[in-house]
């Protein structure tokens, strides 16, 4: 078993996958000032030493300042190896399909079911994201197992390498939403349950293979993030329902919805390092916070939204002015969910630097607990209350809806 999990933690494994996608890493050979290099770079073959590798590109990030992208090679210095990617079909696809796991396509895709099929299913989605996710980033972050290193992996993201490997959060995520919503639709819209299976299969797989991809995971990180959302989709199942009722008519359920999940980002695990976790956990946990709080307000007014008559009712018929309809929904409301979030985190930002007398320009501020926790969660918890409350009755209002 151990060395079975070795097998599938070895970084040369996700190398191996970029190669036979078309992704290489290269050497390129320059001068100082990063003037010169070969005309064509040279693939770095697994049989070389790591140490060598790494001591290459170590080299090279001292004595260069450059980046290049021409002949069809995409080319980075400073920081980053060198890299050539020889199936742009399959660059792209992964590419579009990592960014599919990102937050904020979930923040801004998410909302679009509540506004064009059926708030019921956006709710569920929210609910068992924000589950997932929570529970995803604090075993990052409690495990601490790294990402694979580079060489001999190529990597195309940034943002998060400072984050943890296992495990792949990405993988959990969309897991989670494509399952969920199979196994929820059925009762709400009809429609061929195997066709589904088919379409939930293939987005999942699309994404955990993505995260091999871009080099940010091992095959182990992905393949723990899939079943680690389905043992927590598997012992949720049975009470989704449940929930649903409390969630929806409990007179406690907006201060719960609200408390909880603000203690568990401020008492998110610290680390030694800053890492985007936090940040990216308050996020979602702010986000399902303020949608929760939301649905509860329609259920005590009487207007949910959900499709009238005998469920599960039809799928839309996709016709010009449906098309048209959808894409007006989607822009208005992105419109209103971007705007309440740049208000929201401009006054929270200014309330807090003024109480924690923090000067206005001082963005490393953000990172502390007491500064970034408290700002992301009310900005996010604003932009949850404004797309479940407010943007379907601006639908109506505009005859949209």
């Amino acid at each position: 078993m151990l060395e079975l999990l070795a097998y599938l933690q070895d970084p040369e494994l996700v190398a191996r996958f970029q190669r036979r996608c078309g992704l290489f890493l290269v050497e390129a050979a320059h001068h100082s000032g990063g003037r010169t290099r070969d005309p064509e770079p040279t693939p770095v073959h697994a049989d070389k030493p790591r140490e060598q590798l790494r001591g290459r590109w170590d080299h090279q990030d001292k004595n260069s300042n450059y980046k290049h992208k021409e002949n069809g090679y995409a080319v980075g210095g400073c920081s980053k190896p060198q890299y050539e990617v020889r199936n742009w079909l399959l660059h792209f696809l992964f590419l579009f399909s990592a960014g599919m796991g990102h937050e904020i396509f979930y923040i801004t895709c998410l909302p679009c079911v509540h506004w064009s099929v059926d708030p019921f299913l956006c709710r569920r989605l929210v609910n068992m994201w924000a589950v997932v996710m929570y529970v995803g980033q604090v075993m990052k972050d409690v495990l601490k197992l790294p990402r694979p290193p580079s060489p001999p992996v190529v990597k195309l993201e940034t943002r998060v390498d400072a984050e943890y490997g296992l495990p792949s959060t990405h993988a959990m995520a969309a897991t989670a939403i494509s399952f969920t919503l199979l196994l929820s639709a059925p009762s709400r819209i009809q429609f061929q349950f195997e066709v589904g299976l088919l379409i939930a299969a293939t987005l999942s797989s699309l994404v955990c293979l993505s995260r091999l991809y871009t080099g940010m995971h091992s095959v182990l990180d992905v393949i723990c993030g899939v079943l680690i959302s389905g043992f927590l989709m598997f012992l949720t199942y049975p009470y989704w329902e449940t929930f649903d009722h409390l969630q929806l008519t409990s007179r406690i359920s907006p201060v719960v919805a609200l408390a909880v999940p603000f203690f568990l980002c401020y008492t998110y695990p610290e680390l030694e390092h800053y890492s985007t976790t936090r940040g990216d956990t308050t996020i979602i946990l702010g986000a399902g916070a303020g949608s929760s709080v939301g649905y509860w307000v329609n259920e005590q007014l009487g207007q949910t939204f959900e499709p009238q008559g005998t469920l599960p009712v039809p799928l839309p018929t996709l016709t010009a002015d449906t098309l048209a309809l959808g894409a007006a929904r989607l822009f208005v409301g992105v419109v209103a969910l971007v705007g309440t979030r740049q208000v929201m985190k401009t006054l929270s930002l200014q309330v807090l630097y003024s109480w924690y007398k923090v000067r206005k320009r001082d963005d490393s501020a953000r990172r502390r607990r007491e500064i970034e926790v408290p700002y992301k969660f009310v900005t996010y918890t604003a932009v949850g209350l404004v797309n479940s409350i407010v943007v379907n009755r601006v639908f109506i209002l505009l005859g949209l809806l």
